[in-house]
Formats: structure tokens, sequence, C-alpha cells
């Protein structure tokens, strides 16, 4: 296996300390703050070793190489974005504090998704149509990394996919502003200018994302070596379950722990390092 290990806080001199700790000869520099060590076994020294100085570390297979990719798929909301849509719609509606507990209670995969969407939705009834706007323009932000990924992702040819349980309002706009190929969301019901309080059709849940994931593959001849999936909550685990790779960034405990990988301190773009 290979060892990857980047963060901020990485210089030459830790690089040496990873080697020494992995049992390897060298700590290759792959990208500024990022080191590659070959052909090594995995050991329990290093997660509390780069935990303790909040660095990510990942075993890869040899010979990954990242622009063998046909497709890499990633969450919305605390993935892409660094916010909760629904949370940000809440706090409008003077209901942050209970939807963003539900929010939480379902990304822990402690309550059953759809109906804890279908709650949540249903507290948002009476908001104007504009404060999706306001969301998007005053509140949504991109995860550090994230356009230098989506950057090198066109390079290679690497499709994108972007996969939520949040709305189409959101998933439409970032499509469109950072050229991506697909995008799944639910889509919430308007009248009269304001939500309803329902949404328009079948929910995107965990099952429908790992089936958009599918379809997306098999229509790019996909191997499901050739695709990679990015997530932070219990609802993308079985969307990562299709992939060949799969990365837990800034996720929950149930993620991280069936994840290829956990990013929880290195920006998106750290996504890449992971490969040759």
């Amino acid at each position: 296996m290979n060892l990857v290990v980047q963060g901020a806080g990485l210089e030459k001199a830790g690089a040496g300390e990873i080697a020494r700790l992995a049992g390897g000869r060298h700590a290759e520099e792959v990208a500024p703050h990022a080191y590659r060590v070959r052909n090594v076994g995995r050991t329990e020294a290093l997660g509390p070793w780069c935990e303790e100085r909040k660095l990510d570390h990942a075993w890869m297979p040899e010979g990954r190489r990242f622009a063998d990719l046909k497709l890499l798929a990633m969450d919305m909301d605390s993935t892409l974005i660094t916010i909760e849509c629904i949370d940000e719609l809440g706090d409008l509606a003077g209901k942050k504090a209970e939807i963003a507990a539900i929010t939480a209670q379902a990304m822990r995969g402690e309550i059953e998704y759809r109906e804890s969407l279908r709650q949540r939705v249903r507290s948002l009834a009476g908001l104007p149509e504009s404060s999706l706007n306001t969301i998007y323009e005053q509140r949504l932000k991109l995860t550090p990394g994230a356009e230098k990924l989506v950057d090198i992702c066109r390079k290679n040819a690497v499709k994108l996919l972007l996969v939520s349980g949040g709305f189409t309002f959101f998933t439409d706009r970032l499509k469109a502003r950072l050229g991506l190929d697909h995008t799944i969301a639910n889509v919430l019901e308007i009248k009269s200018g304001k939500l309803t309080g329902a949404l328009v059709g079948e929910i995107v849940d965990a099952d429908a994302k790992a089936a958009g994931f599918r379809d997306v593959m098999r229509s790019l001849n996909a191997t499901q070596d050739q695709g990679v999936a990015i997530g932070d909550g219990a609802n993308d685990l079985k969307m990562m379950k299709e992939a060949g790779f799969s990365v837990a960034f800034r996720a929950k405990p149930v993620v991280q722990a069936q994840a290829g990988c956990a990013l929880n301190w290195s920006g998106l773009d750290a996504v890449v390092n992971l490969f040759e």
C-alpha cells in the first residue's frame, strides 16, 4: 500500500517522521503539504500521530491514478459547500435550532432520512421564494479546495456528479457556476411565491443517490474502480459503497468508519493527492 499524509501543518521534517513511523525509506512530496510513502504496511501508531497534528492520512493501493477515473460524485451540503441549506432556510423561518437538530440526527443515521426531510420541509411552509436566493447569495460558500478539485477533474476528463438530499434551486446554480456535468436533488413545491412545505416528486434519499451514481457510471461505461464518491452523512453511504473508492469529508463517525479514507483537516482538492 501507499501512504498519503497531508495537511496545512505538514512540512518536510514531518514527512521524514511519517516515513519512519510507516517503515518506509522515503516520503515524496506530491503537492504542497502532501507526501506519499510507497510500499508500506498499515501501522496503528500513525493514526494518533496524525490526529494530534491535524493531518489527514490514507492508505491507497499502488497504481491508482487520478487520470484513470471517469466519475467523481459528491454530496452538496457540508461537502461541496460549507452550509446545510435547509438549516439556513430554517433560520429565516425562525426555526433553525429544531431543523438543525433533525438534520444532525439524519446525517448520523439515527433517524429515517425521508421522513426527517419531510418534517424539516414542512417547517419551511410560508417562507417567501426569495428566501432561497437570500441563502444562495448571502450564506452559501464553496468549501476550500472545491474549485480546484473541479478544475482538475475537467483537465483530466473526469465527469462530475453532484448528488444532494437538498434542493434543485441550489444544485442547478452550482451546476451552472462550476460547470458540473450532472446533478440530482429534491424539488421544493412553490405556490404564489411561497414555499408550501411540500416536495415535488420522489425524494432523493440514500437509495436514490446510489441509483443516480450507478446510472451515470453505466452511461460512461465505467468500471467500479473508475468512480469516486465523497460524502459526509449517513445518506451518502450507499452511494459511497457503489464507488471504487470513497472519501468521508469532514464526516459523521458512521461515515468515517465505512469510507475508504477520511479527510478531516484538508480542503476538497486533497482528494486529488490521494491518487498518483
